[in-house]
């Protein structure tokens, strides 16, 4: 459904049973439950979807190791049930990542571990072999019903530094477990919109949209697009902003009504890399790692480049949530004390991002002690107006069965049985996944009649959901892009499709062209064109969305007008080189 149908639909009825506020990964999860079970549910999200936190996530999808320390089992355990199915559900996606874990010490960190699962102290301490052989022998126990993949192993230091040798040679030995990494969370969040969408009729999510009061239990959706206003009149809400939760009941309850704080989020921060040298060091391994003061860390493979993060931060205004000078610091001194040997330069920090981890409040000294887990509060009015359900904390990993909560105790206030089952339900692309990718990737191909290799490029980013854009791209002349790999009719397939309103929903969210590092200003400039004939931008909205975007790209995440041209010499220079080889 377009933007304009959904709004005209609500001037028509502007009942809705649900309206969800809060188009991330937890907000989008809800929303998905209630469409599947037929209720006539909107969404609504300020900004685009999954913008937020839901962008700046650390892409694992895992169990939570280090929460053992502070007794979070019931979490750990569902974390690790969340994350098999989504292995199973979203496989387009979520794949299996070996992780290694270098240790400095053998009984280190044991006593204070003990204290700390006590509640008798908050610092952080460095963990030796001992502890994390518990750790460990405790997440291969949780998944012992399911055992989807290795048990964990110990190396002594000679073998660990002979498949590591760049590695701090001050290590003991090492552990490597099994976890797993997601390579488009975004993409993942649009999938499981659509799914919801096409399920229901009545299911219906606007991005770009505020919701305003407009008196005792009356509200308006405002189109920040296209500057219009429509009431609308829902059963309950629910607040799934995340780090946003408090400001967003601000503007849903009187100063006499509001509740007290509900969250207290913390703020981990992402570089990039690419530095060839760091990244044939990982031997396709996550590090998994203690900076000196204790802090856990990561390193891993990332489409081509290496993550690394993160830093914890507190923060009281979700929207000033940026890396920043000192942090970035912290990142490289981190990775100097583990990979000492590994110098890294500044202009190989291709790409940096950050986000708000939505914890609950907590007045803890240590953010590493501030609960991890997920719940629900609901907050009633007294104007008549309808309860509002607050989805509180959560992590990445369960989104799903955050939502399945969320769901179930809205269907219970509104009276309704719950019909469908989301826990082994696929998603988007992951749906009828084949056992031979290769087998699928060519038959596919010879069907639409595109090329094998071209198949295999689009079956990477959209899993099988690439036949429908490989259908789409076949249909009319196609012209490529300055970026390898893409193409003029797969981009306007996500334009035409996926709710795209801004240049950052295309650059930074629809794809991963700017995480990755291989955006050029002009590839910028080409994707922006196809966005102002799609939108029928005059020239002066065109200089304006091109202004916004390059300001939100270099204050966000470090990469400036000059980098981007940087790259149009180097994509120039290689293309000179291909056609010289060839």
């Amino acid at each position: 459904m377009k933007r304009e149908q959904t709004f005209d639909g609500l001037r028509q009825s502007p009942k809705v049973d649900v309206c969800v506020i809060g188009g991330g990964i937890n907000g989008i999860s809800v929303f998905r439950e209630l469409a599947l079970q037929g209720l006539n549910v909107l969404l609504v999200e300020r900004n685009d979807y999954c913008s937020g936190a839901s962008a700046g996530l650390s892409r694992m999808v895992h169990g939570g190791l280090r929460y053992l320390e502070n007794g979070e089992f019931k979490l750990v355990q569902e974390s690790l049930v969340e994350r098999d199915r989504l292995l199973r559900n979203a496989q387009h996606y979520v794949t299996p990542l070996p992780t290694t874990v270098p240790i400095f010490d053998v009984l280190s960190g044991l006593g204070n571990g003990i204290v700390r699962f006590l509640g008798l102290t908050r610092r952080p301490s460095r963990r030796g072999a001992v502890a994390i052989k518990m750790g460990l022998s405790i997440y291969d126990f949780l998944t012992r019903k399911r055992p989807m993949m290795p048990r964990h192993e110990f190396r002594g230091r000679r073998t660990t530094l002979a498949k590591w040798p760049a590695l701090s040679p001050d290590i003991k030995s090492s552990a490597t477990y099994y976890d797993a990494w997601v390579s488009h969370p975004e993409r993942l969040g649009i999938e499981l919109l659509h799914d919801g969408l096409f399920a229901n009729t009545e299911a219906r999510a606007l991005n770009y949209v505020d919701i305003r009061t407009t008196g005792p239990g009356q509200f308006v959706v405002h189109d920040t697009i296209g500057g219009s206003s429509t009431a609308i009149d829902p059963a309950l809400i629910i607040n799934a902003t995340g780090g946003w939760i408090d400001i967003t009941n601000g503007t849903l309850f009187t100063p006499e009504t509001r509740p007290t704080s509900l969250m207290g989020g913390t703020k981990g921060s992402h570089l990039v890399i690419d530095n060839a040298a760091l990244y044939e060091a990982l031997a396709d391994h996550m590090i998994y790692y203690e900076n000196e003061d204790g802090r856990i860390c990561i390193l891993f493979p990332y489409l081509g480049k290496v993550l690394v993060g993160s830093t914890d931060i507190r923060v009281d205004d979700p929207e000033t949530a940026r890396c920043e000078a000192d942090e970035r610091d912290y990142i490289l001194q981190s990775l100097a004390f583990v990979l000492p040997g590994i110098e890294i330069r500044p202009e190989e920090i291709s790409f940096q991002f950050s986000g708000v981890r939505p914890l609950p409040a907590s007045k803890d000294s240590f953010t590493g002690r501030i609960p991890r887990d997920h719940f629900c509060t609901v907050v009633e009015t007294n104007d008549g107006g309808p309860s509002v359900l607050c989805m509180v904390g959560g992590k990445w990993t369960t989104f799903r069965s955050f939502g399945e909560l969320a769901a179930d105790l809205a269907l219970e206030r509104l009276g309704k049985a719950r019909s469908i089952d989301t826990a082994e339900r696929p998603i988007g692309g992951g749906r009828r996944f084949p056992l031979d990718r290769a087998a699928w990737i060519a038959e596919t191909a010879a069907g639409r009649g595109i090329s094998g290799a071209r198949m295999a490029e689009l079956f990477a980013r959209y899993g099988t959901e690439a036949d429908a854009m490989a259908a789409f791209v076949a249909a009319a002349p196609d012209t490529l892009l300055p970026h390898p790999g893409y193409s003029a009719r797969e981009l306007l397939f996500l334009i035409r499709n996926e709710a795209v309103e801004r240049l950052d929903d295309v650059l930074l969210r629809r794809t991963t062209l700017a995480i990755t590092g291989t955006l050029s200003l002009e590839m910028t400039d080409t994707v922006l064109d196809l966005l102002v004939a799609e939108k029928g931008w005059t020239p002066e909205q065109r200089a304006t969305e091109r202004g916004r975007f390059l300001t939100l790209l270099r204050e966000r995440h470090g990469v400036d007008e000059i980098t981007l041209s940087a790259r149009n010499e180097q994509r120039s220079m290689e293309c000179e080189t291909t056609a010289k080889s060839g």
